[in-house]
């Protein structure tokens, strides 16, 4: 301690990094011990932190306070990074119901932690500390801290959720996984069989795309264009090649091209809406048109150039300008026909058809340049930073509360990181972010502040939560974890019939917990609990930093 003292006094910056790293170490090495079958994970760090303030190890304080900001903005902007392509697609149909139950969740632990505290005689930022803890959510936890230091709090007042916080976390995480178990009791789930039909459910009415050869017999598209076709736009088909009824080679399809009885085409989409189509044309041909002689052929091009981001497969006007036909778009999992109004993002993957001349055009007026998808876009990502603390400055005024709510460091960046990544670009810049770089930024960001809150509140942990106060709030804490949980997973279940895979997607993100969402996965052994969990993070987190930021103003 003598060297640490020393080096203190005479390089701090090496003596603060030398902290933090012992603390990050040290953190992430207790996350890994599994209790009860469970484990801290990342939060380890904030106890690692809170040992090692207690022994008398702490950074200087305002270098503490930047670098756990800091780490909280990078964590949140990655996360929204991450959710915004997914997040307004995932408030349509079922969405809206799981958000809904979310919205329960969120409500149900604020007013029994708003219930339990008033009960207790504990202080306000002790409630927000608990609720953040309770529901394992971590920015909730910077969003009142920041409230309370806005709002001209103490010093103490400001470190008090902190205290709560680590107090009510741990068994929070055992809570959650707890509930899932209950209900799976009390509902008597056979989750094989929950799983089985969660797959057929998500397959309904979702068809992989298919290719269909057709003749046209049908004598009134004698001499019409491809584009003026009745029902094209309607079944969603994109016609890709087409060979004159005279014979000869294989041609690429453009709008204009026209039709002639006997002629063959070969159209791509969905099994229903090629034999809606077949009705139109004909009927369908044995002769393959893939295999058929001719200079046309296809290609995989991925959407990288600026300037074509953000239009729609209409406006990039590929077949006019370039002779090619899109028939297909790749995004992330999921494959699209090509429809004339779907817009593309960075990224997308488009399969081409034409000759290779044509295809060498269209590929370079797409960009194609597959090295972009892993690089970072730093520029990109600092603007979105900083439109996103200026929206967190923003007040908002609720009646009865002696400051203005506002989203924060912790809501602003989350807020801001959506609608950009749903967007794609700010301006002249892409909204990229590589899948590996995104989990560095986020987990980078969460060890920075999880460290830094335990090195700031650590000087007072042991005498609060080892004391009648501390058992208190842990048992407290329990109750806010589980209750709300339970409600809301018997009333999803008896009401809507909800599909434990759902339902264990719901509760976990609706408790923003990946701890139980490995959990959830583990015991279905499949992914599909992730779906529910993609669906409802994004509202739910920012629901849980408004609601942290009342409870520590209330009164």
């Amino acid at each position: 301690m003598s060297f640490l003292q020393h080096l203190h006094e005479t390089t701090p910056v090496a003596h603060d990094l030398l902290v933090l790293s012992i603390v990050v170490l040290a953190g992430i090495g207790l996350g890994q011990v599994r209790i009860f079958g469970a484990r801290l994970g990342i939060a380890g760090v904030l106890f690692a932190g809170l040992a090692a303030a207690h022994f008398g190890l702490r950074p200087e304080t305002s270098v503490a306070h930047f670098l756990k900001d800091f780490g909280l903005v990078l964590f949140v902007f990655a996360l929204g990074m991450q959710m915004g392509p997914g997040f307004f697609a995932s408030l349509r149909r079922q969405g809206r119901v799981l958000n809904g139950y979310s919205f329960l969740l969120v409500a149900g632990g604020a007013v029994t932690a708003g219930v339990g505290g008033w009960l207790l005689g504990m202080p306000l930022p002790a409630v927000a500390g608990l609720f953040a803890g309770a529901t394992t959510n971590t920015p909730a936890l910077g969003a009142a801290q920041q409230a309370l230091a806005s709002s001209g709090a103490t010093a103490e007042m400001v470190t008090l959720p902190a205290l709560s916080y680590a107090a009510t976390y741990p068994l929070a995480i055992v809570g959650i996984i707890g509930s899932l178990i209950v209900l799976r009791v009390l509902f008597h789930v056979d989750v094989k069989q929950e799983a089985a039909c969660f797959r057929e459910e998500q397959g309904e009415g979702v068809e992989p795309l298919r290719r269909m050869n057709l003749r046209v017999e049908n004598p009134n598209l004698d001499g019409l264009a491809i584009a003026d076709i009745p029902g094209l736009r309607e079944t969603g088909v994109v016609i890709s090649r087409h060979r004159s009824s005279a014979g000869g080679e294989v041609h690429a399809v453009t709008p204009g091209t026209r039709l002639g009885t006997g002629d063959l085409i070969m159209a791509v989409g969905t099994q229903a809406s090629l034999e809606q189509f077949r009705r139109v044309i004909g009927q369908e041909s044995a002769e393959n048109l893939m295999k058929a002689p001719g200079s046309i052929t296809y290609r995989r091009v991925v959407v990288t150039n600026k300037h074509m981001l953000g239009r729609t497969v209409r406006e990039l006007g590929l077949e006019h300008l370039h002779n090619v036909t899109v028939t297909r778009v790749s995004r992330g999992d999921h494959i699209f026909t090509a429809l004339p109004d779907l817009r593309l993002q960075f990224g997308d993957m488009l399969q081409l058809v034409g000759d290779e001349q044509s295809l060498d055009d269209a590929t370079r007026a797409l960009g194609n340049a597959v090295h972009m998808l892993q690089e970072t876009k730093f520029a990109a990502i600092f603007a979105g930073i900083l439109l996103g603390v200026l929206l967190g400055l923003y007040p908002l005024h609720i009646e009865g509360l002696p400051a203005p709510v506002r989203l924060g460091l912790a809501g602003g960046p989350l807020v801001m990181a959506i609608l950009l990544g749903h967007l794609g670009r700010a301006g002249p810049l892409i909204m990229h972010m590589p899948l590996n770089a995104n989990r560095a930024l986020r987990e980078l960001g969460i060890i920075l502040f999880l460290a830094h809150v335990g090195l700031l509140s650590g000087g007072s942990f042991v005498e609060t939560v080892f004391s009648t106060r501390g058992l208190q709030w842990m048992l407290l804490g329990v109750v806010v974890t589980m209750l709300p949980l339970l409600l809301v997973g018997a009333l999803a279940r008896r009401w809507h019939r909800m599909n434990f895979m759902n339902l264990c997607g719901l509760l976990s993100g609706g408790m923003t917990d990946p701890p139980a969402l490995a959990f959830a996965t583990g015991m279905a052994r499949c992914d599909s609990p992730a779906i529910a969990y993609a669906a409802v993070y994004p509202l739910t987190m920012l629901l849980r930093i408004i609601a942290a930021q009342v409870l520590a103003q209330l009164g």
